[in-house]
Parts: structure tokens; sequence; C-alpha cells
């Protein structure tokens, strides 16, 4: 019986020491890992600014565990990039185990100087290498690294930064923003280098901020532009001739550079032109991914416009990418694309023109509560008073006004308040038939001083709204639909075609590639 003992007692003891070898001893590796990608191309990065974290996945296909002898960058520890190897983060590491059939992850970012390179832009590379000599595996690494001009608030030596006042909210409390005014020296954008502004950039009293064909303005998150009461925004944008890089296009946009953000809404705050902001002036305008895109105030006298804006675009706002308060804007060759609430919105009256324009919501990323237009006289403020303000005109002519709903133009008129409007040689996207439409004098699309010439209620039939393109296709009910007087006051379409011929309704003129 004891020698039976003693023998399950060995044979438990050998099974527990093979489950343990089992599970504990791996073969090393000899260059047969595979790998989820050859090289690592990490998006655009600003120096200084660290970029995203990418990921490689590394893959024991064998029927055997291993481990690896070492994982490490090229340039050791003075390596720009840094590593993450299934949780533990550094640049070189020793004895890692992958099971059978397994994997294991290795996550990547880097962050760098461009005063170690030569030039604006410089392409960044390294390699992760994998075991050393004839067994050596390596995954490349690439990143293109660009200088810019980084503006943003200073700090005390207690770390308070500075602020901004913008003035007072719907409540009366005043507005306080992260946020510094920009110094004389600061007030000429080019487009040797790109910007990237943290907090509010203030255009100081008396001042004009002017920018360049070419300049590129990237925003941090609730990061954006005021300007000031006297000051002005000067934006000498100009026709680019290749339409996917838009060289001489002045572009604002968030200052994160990977593709997936792209066309993300809400990456930074709002342009700005406060109240009492003169002769601001745009030309040939891309400006997206904003929560606001536009924020115009008028001046309360109207005596000259507050914006004239030409030959821009405005999308991906996750609000309203034109807002435009008491304000006097005029607007030639406009694109206001979608928006998560409204478009257009000329809030508490003021004076308004849109010349062959195009202002489509076409919003597909979730619910939106606003029309693609919306014109109001009156407002309810937070505090619960009602505000007033009268429309002096609000003019649409040779424009579009679309999107995704049957009800894209709003109008909210007082009886007390002036509320002038007219849509002449316009498509307008709603339901004539609808509660709040039928019986409305503000919808009576019978009076020709009110709507002359419009479409009612038909689709503009764009290129691409998923992805912003808002030119015509060829069986656009709009072709040749435009009142040709007001073509020929604006000849040239948003890409510089003439339009003088039979001219379309919207910001682009349809080209065939016939």
């Amino acid at each position: 019986m004891r020698r039976q003992y003693i023998s399950v007692i060995s044979l438990l003891v050998i099974i527990l020491w093979s489950s343990c070898r089992k599970d504990f001893e791996y073969d090393p590796s000899n260059g047969n890992l595979s790998f989820s990608k050859d090289t690592v191309f990490l998006d655009t990065v600003f120096t200084n600014i660290g970029s995203g974290t990418y990921a490689l996945t590394v893959y024991n296909r064998t029927g055997v565990d291993l481990e690896i002898p070492s994982i490490r960058l090229g340039q050791g520890p003075l390596s720009n990039y840094r590593l993450n190897v299934d949780g533990m983060p550094g640049k070189e590491f020793q004895g890692i185990p992958i099971r059978a059939r397994d994997s294991l992850f290795i996550f990547i970012e880097t962050t760098f100087d461009i005063s170690q390179a030569n030039g604006p832009t410089f392409l960044y590379t390294d390699a992760i290498l994998f075991d050393s000599g004839f067994n050596l595996q390596e995954v490349a690494l690439v990143t293109l690294v660009k200088d810019a001009i980084f503006l943003f608030p200073r700090a005390d030596s207690s770390g308070q930064k500075e602020t901004l006042n913008l003035g007072p909210d719907g409540n009366g409390n005043e507005i306080l923003v992260e946020g510094f005014t920009l110094g004389p020296d600061q007030l000429d954008f080019t487009n040797e280098k790109p910007y990237v502004i943290y907090g509010y950039a203030a255009v100081p009293e008396n001042a004009t901020l002017v920018m360049e064909a070419g300049t590129r303005v990237h925003f941090h998150q609730n990061s954006g532009i005021w300007v000031q009461p006297s000051a002005s925004l000067q934006i000498n944008g100009a026709l680019s001739t290749d339409t996917l890089l838009l060289e001489k296009e002045v572009i604002f946009e968030g200052d994160r550079l990977e593709p997936e953000f792209d066309n993300i809404p809400g990456q930074w705050g709002t342009l700005w032109m406060a109240r009492g902001s003169v002769n601001n002036r745009i030309d040939h305008l891309t400006l997206k991914n904003a929560t606001v895109g536009l924020l115009v105030e008028g001046d309360g006298t109207l005596e000259t416009p507050t914006l004239t804006i030409r030959n821009s675009q405005i999308y991906d706002a996750v609000s309203v990418n034109l807002w435009a308060k008491t304000a006097w804007v005029d607007a030639e060759n406009l694109v206001l694309g979608s928006a998560g609430s409204t478009s257009l919105y000329c809030n508490l009256g003021g004076k308004y023109a849109f010349v062959h324009s195009t202002i489509a919501n076409y919003w597909n990323r979730g619910l939106r509560n606003g029309a693609a237009v919306q014109i109001d006289n009156q407002t309810n403020l937070p505090s619960g008073e009602l505000a007033v303000g009268n429309l002096e005109e609000a003019n649409f002519v040779n424009s579009i006004i679309d999107g995704n709903g049957m009800f894209e133009l709003e109008l909210i008129g007082n009886q007390t308040n002036t509320f002038n409007f007219s849509f002449q040689n316009c498509l307008i996207k709603i339901n004539d038939q609808a509660a709040g439409v039928s019986g409305n004098p503000l919808y009576d699309f019978q009076d020709p001083a009110l709507y002359a010439e419009v479409l009612l209620n038909q689709s503009a039939r764009f290129t691409d709204t998923a992805k912003n393109d808002f030119s015509l296709g060829p069986d656009s009910p709009v072709l040749g639909a435009a009142q040709e007087a007001a073509a020929l006051r604006v000849p040239f379409d948003i890409l510089g075609y003439d339009r003088t011929l039979m001219p379309d309704m919207g910001a682009y003129q349809f080209i065939s590639n016939d």
C-alpha cells in the first residue's frame, strides 16, 4: 500500500512538473514572428505636440510558446518614439513571452522637436527591432513632422493663464475664456508655416488681422479668434488651381491632423466677430469642424456691412455654421453645409443679402433640431426676457436651401418689428402643406413680393453631400434656373467657372465632363 502511495505521488509530481514546464518554458524566437504591418505610418504631427497612439500586432503563428529575446527602438533611448509593449512603457524590453498561436500588442507614439531637422517639414523615421543578428526582424516607423507658429495665452508665476472677457452672457454673467491679445507683430498671418492657436486670440481694438492666400490656421479644443469692437479681420484667400490641395485657400480647422479627424464636428470654438467690429472681409475661406463656424454680431446701426464674404465654405459645425445676430452680412458664392442644428441663422433681425449661395444641411450624425435656414426677429434669452430686433431685409437670389429634412426654411416674425425678406429664383426644400406653413402669410408662396420664380420641394441633387461636395449633378432641377441679371453681377462661380450663359442656382455652375 505504501508503495502504491509513492507511485501515485511520483505520478502527480511528473504531471505537475510537465504542466509547469509547458506553462513557463519558452523557445527563443528565431525570426519567425509575423506582424500586422511592415511599416507603421504615424500621421502628420506638429512639432512638440504628441501624436495619436498607433497599434502594431505581433503574432506567434507557430505551435510552440516563444520568448522574444529583445524588443527595442533602432535609435535606442534617444529615439523620439515611445513604446508600450503589453502594458509596459519604455524603449527597450527583454525576454517578452508570446504563447503559441497568440499575439501581443505594441502601442507607438511620438513627439518631435523640429529644431532637430532642416526645413519646415521633416520625415522622421526609426524602427522597432525584434531580436538581433540572423534572427533580427524589424518594423519601420515613419512620421511627417511639420513646423508651426504657436500662439497661446501666457501663464504667470502661479500658473494662472491669461483670460479674455468676452462680455456678458444671456444671464448677464461675464464670459471669461483662456486667451490673449495678438501683438503688433502677430497681425499678419502668412502661408510660410501653419498657425496653431491655443485659447482665443483677440484682435485688438483699432487693429486689423490680415491673412494672405494659402494661410493655414489650426485651433486647439475650445479655441478660436475674437475680433474685438472697432477691430477688423481681412482674409485674402484666392482661387486655387488644385481643387484638392486648395493651395491658395485660407483654411481654418482643428489641430488633430489624423485622417479620422478630418470631418469631426466640434473640435474647436468659433470665429467671433464681436459687436462693433468693422470692415470684416473674407474671400476664399474653408472653415470646418468648429462648434459655431462664424458668429457675427452687428453694431446696432447697420450703416456698413458687418461681414462681406465671398467664395467660401463652412461646414460640419456641431451647432451653427453661420450665426448672425442683428448683423449686416453680404454674401456671394457662399456654401454653408451640414451642421448639428442650423446651417444659417439670421437672428434678431439685421440686414442680409445672399446671392448664388448654397445652404444645404445634410447632417448625418444624429438628429438635428433646426432647419437649414432660420430667420427671426425675436428670441427668448436664458434670463427669460424676450429680445427683439428689426429685420430690415433678408434677400436671397439664385440660391439653394436644401437638406435631408422636409422643413428647411423656418421664419419666425412677430407683429411688432420689421420682418422684410424675399426669395428670387431659389430652390427651397419645404413641405408647403405642413402645419405652421399652410395659411401662414410668411409662407405665402403665391406672393411674388416674397417668392418669385422659386422651386419648392425639390432636391438639388448634389454630387456627394456626405463628403461636403455640393457641386451639382447633371440632372439637378436648378440648372439654367437662375436669374441672368443677378448672375451677371457675380459672373464666376466659387471655382472660377463662367456662369453668364444659362446660369445655375447656387454657388456652383454645373460643368459637364463630356
